[in-house]
């Protein structure tokens, strides 16, 4: 995949998706590709069909996570403690409603 083909699919704008590296005119980042397709065992096709991609942005931003892996993977890994400690500090209401119920019966 030539550069010129990269930059044309994967952009970054401050202000947008925080400043990720996304999908051109979407706020569809890297990261969100990398997730479903790494993680979640997702297709690319799955993925643009799902997210109105065509094929080529899909690939445009794995080949994008492959010559950025480190940078990816350290924003993935920062999202996913951030939710962590979101969760520690503000309790669940369905999980205390929840419990609430088992106390009861």
């Amino acid at each position: 995949m030539s550069t010129a083909t990269l930059v044309s699919h994967i952009e970054r704008t401050s202000g947008v998706a925080g400043g990720k590296p996304r999908i051109a005119g979407r706020r569809i980042t890297v990261q969100n590709i990398v997730i479903w397709h790494e993680h979640q065992g997702l297709g690319a096709d799955e993925i643009a069909a799902e997210y109105d991609l065509s094929l080529a942005e899909v690939y445009a931003a794995l080949a994008y996570y492959f010559d950025h892996r480190k940078e990816i993977d350290d924003s993935i890994r920062a999202s996913h403690a951030f939710a962590q400690a979101l969760r520690a500090e503000i309790p669940s209401k369905l999980a205390s409603k929840l419990e609430g119920l088992r106390i009861r019966a």
